[in-house]
């Protein structure tokens, strides 16, 4: 069990009705095919992803080579030498062949090596986890931005019915100025929506284009603007929420923040013992010969074989300096754990609370807006009929739009949280 050192409630804060039902990972919160296929894309090119594998696997290598040094390591050499002599107007050359074998291992007398060994396996299982939550992290940001796709076109389609709208209020208007029954001044009022829905249009475009183009860069492919989405998926499924201390067994960068302090605390165990003496044993076999056979096809001639001791006498505190070292980053990776698990029931709280009034907003909005569309649709018979001023039509088209405008905006938060909750939660893929 885990001393994660902080005071942990029994339940969520923010975990008032309606609290969501149960789903059992980000996949399952949303029926939808196409968005599927993002994710598949996303999980399968996106280069943080693949650079967080890469990663791993060198994690995979640096476990090796940290394990390497329990056993001895032997090496092979060989050389070839020419020499001559010269002695009274004679000179004799002779070939010189040689070979050998050394090994040298160090005895883990005092646990320093295997603390080594410990530390590399557990900076391994954090990056593990790490691994772990980016697949996540990328799954969620992938159909956050999939909603975003879905919300800028439906803004865009708003956009492109608001200025038809405001473009067949300025031809009425236009054409009772030219009756003489309406003045310049409400012709200008209606002009001026009219262009500013005009204005608003590209802004969508734009705004469209972009959102594609970030779908485009989370699935690894050139951020073009053919990206598309179809239409809001059924949001048929929930998140299971639990107890908090569940929390600390489901995030996987709690336990990446969890696994860096084990190896911390492992570096600390290399640094005090790296005080202590060292003890090594060594050996070496060879033989030399004129002939290159006799190298290959005899016994080698020579060989020893020694015991070291190597203790450090006077270094300056560099040892001792170390093993502070050591332990201010083996008390920093555990405040960072403290931090990330306070982070993890923050997003948690957050997501919850924002589940609530989320629904409780969208709820509301959607009243307004039937509300601004009944009202938009009586103003205008009446303005027709010369009951009302251009200024109540107009406002009151405004104030249609930009209700529906806003309810857009709130069901896009409303599905982006839904998947930042699951992700809080821990809930996988």
């Amino acid at each position: 069990k885990r001393n994660h050192g902080l005071s942990i409630p029994e339940r969520y804060d923010a975990s008032r009705p309606p609290v969501p039902d149960v789903t059992t990972g980000l996949l399952a919160l949303f029926e939808d095919k196409q968005l599927s296929a993002y994710v598949d894309k996303a999980l399968e090119h996106n280069p943080d992803l693949k650079g967080s594998a890469a990663r791993l696997e060198e994690s995979g290598f640096e476990m090796r080579k940290a394990s390497s040094s329990l056993v001895p390591a032997v090496d092979l050499n060989g050389g070839v030498s020419r020499s001559q002599n010269s002695i009274r107007n004679s000179r004799s050359r002779e070939n010189l062949y040689s070979a050998g074998l050394d090994a040298q291992w160090e005895i883990d007398v005092w646990g320093r090596i295997r603390a080594g060994i410990r530390a590399t396996a557990s900076n391994r299982d954090a990056l593990l986890a790490d691994y772990e939550s980016a697949r996540q992290s990328i799954a969620a940001q992938t159909m956050q931005s999939y909603f975003n796709l879905v919300a800028e076109d439906r803004l865009l389609h708003l956009a492109q019915r608001r200025l038809k709208s405001f473009e067949k209020t300025y031809q009425l208007v236009n054409r009772r100025f030219e009756n003489g029954t309406e003045d310049l001044g409400d012709l200008d009022l209606a002009r001026t929506d009219m262009e500013n829905s005009r204005a608003q249009l590209f802004r969508s475009e734009n705004l469209r284009d972009q959102a594609a183009r970030q779908l485009a860069i989370l699935c690894g492919a050139y951020p073009d603007a053919k990206f598309s989405a179809r239409a809001w998926p059924a949001m048929k499924h929930g998140v299971q929420v639990g107890i908090p201390s569940a929390l600390l067994m489901k995030r996987p960068d709690i336990d990446a923040a969890y696994q860096r302090i084990r190896a911390a605390d492992s570096r600390v165990q290399v640094a005090h013992r790296d005080i202590y003496p060292r003890f090594s044993l060594t050996a070496s076999g060879g033989g030399q010969s004129s002939v290159l056979k006799d190298i290959t096809d005899s016994n080698f001639s020579v060989w020893s074989i020694a015991g070291n001791l190597a203790a450090p006498l006077i270094d300056g505190g560099s040892r001792r300096a170390e093993l502070g070292a050591a332990n201010a980053r083996a008390k920093e990776a555990w405040a960072n754990y403290q931090a990330t698990v306070l982070n993890a029931f923050r997003e948690v709280e957050d997501g919850l609370g924002s589940e609530l009034y989320l629904h409780r907003q969208e709820g509301a909005l959607g009243n307004a807006l039937a509300a601004a569309r009944s009202a938009e649709s009586r103003i205008q018979r009446n303005y027709e009929t010369g009951l009302v001023e251009i200024l109540t039509l107009l406002d009151t088209q405004r104030r249609a739009f930009n209700t529906e405008e806003a309810f857009i905006n709130t069901r896009t938060l409303r599905y982006k949280n839904r998947v930042a909750l699951a992700l809080a939660l821990g809930k996988g893929l």
